[in-house]
């Protein structure tokens, strides 16, 4: 009885010396995760509640912020024609986005071809994705110019009388889609490059023995084979989107009379040359909604038509 007491109580030591460890160990580990929690709290959870009490109040610079409740969303939704016409806008400047997948995934067949040229030409088609987005702009304002444009003198080389692209309001919004899904291309074309690379050969090897044209082997085994990477590029593209904005205050500053203003433009239009923060924090929210609710319904239906290795 009594070894069994003196070895109990030099087994309590030991305890409490792994006790300390395991908290000292619990207190540099909080110590290491500590910053990116920090920062999350810092630059996204506590800005977004900001301005989620923002939207419910009549903040202007330089003044108190007045709690108002739900004013702003009714104005945005009943009483501002503006919020609607720049939300068709952004639906309308995302059509760019189905159009730019499907030139992405053509492109992306022909350079996984075995051609010559084709690493010089996969780069050619990335190299948009690192360039400055204002220089880009200034090369697309001069391929739309009016005037002197490219697009117009070569449409006017085949007998086209081409439109006064940037600054007619029936074409300006076209010439942005077009602007779009070329700036778009290259990250797209090689993310289905990788997609395509994984798809495997053995399916297309047993659809020929089966007697499949081209046709029949990209529908049923090249599409669902790519579908995880399409729907990817799908949620990330309407995404960009639909929160797109310099690319119109670089090239059309949201004209003409409005037909290029998204609702992003519009928002920051309201906050920082009308310093309604309250009002533009409210059109922010709203978005988010409308974005969060396109994103749940494309999880939903994706189960149709994804497949997943």
């Amino acid at each position: 009885m009594k070894a069994q007491t003196s070895a109990a109580v030099k087994t309590r030591p030991a305890k409490r010396k792994r006790r300390s460890l395991y908290r000292g160990e619990m207190r540099w580990g909080y110590l290491f995760i500590a910053p990116p929690f920090i920062g999350v709290f810092v630059f996204l959870l506590y800005p977004l509640l900001n301005s989620l009490y923002m939207s419910l109040t009549n903040f202007n610079f330089g003044q108190p912020a007045e709690f108002i409740g739900l004013d702003n969303y009714k104005r945005a939704l009943a009483d501002d024609p503006l919020v609607w016409k720049t939300l068709w806008n952004t639906f309308y400047a995302a059509l760019g986005v189905p159009l730019g997948m499907i030139a992405a995934l053509f492109a992306a067949l022909l350079l996984d071809r075995k051609l010559r040229g084709r690493h010089f030409f996969r780069m050619l088609f990335f190299l948009p994705t690192i360039c400055s987005v204002v220089a880009l702009a200034m090369v697309w304002r001069w391929i739309f110019n009016a005037d002197f444009g490219l697009l117009n003198y070569y449409l006017g080389v085949i007998g086209i009388d081409a439109p006064a692209w940037l600054i007619d309001q029936t074409w300006a919004m076209p010439a942005m889609i077009i602007q779009g899904v070329w700036g778009g291309l290259g990250v797209s074309i090689i993310l289905y490059l990788a997609a395509l690379g994984n798809v495997p050969t053995s399916l297309y090897e047993a659809a020929t023995v089966d007697g499949a044209n081209g046709w029949q082997k990209f529908i049923h085994i090249t599409v669902p084979g790519i579908s995880p990477v399409t729907f990817f590029i799908l949620i990330t593209s309407l995404i960009g989107a639909l929160q797109d904005f310099p690319r119109f205050q670089l090239l059309t500053g949201g004209g003409p009379n409005y037909s290029t203003t998204t609702i992003v433009y519009y928002l920051y239009t309201v906050a920082f040359q009308y310093s309604e923060m309250g009002y533009a924090s409210a059109l922010a929210w709203i978005l988010g909604i409308i974005i969060m609710l396109i994103i749940v319904i494309n999880f939903v239906f994706s189960k149709r038509w994804v497949h997943y290795n």
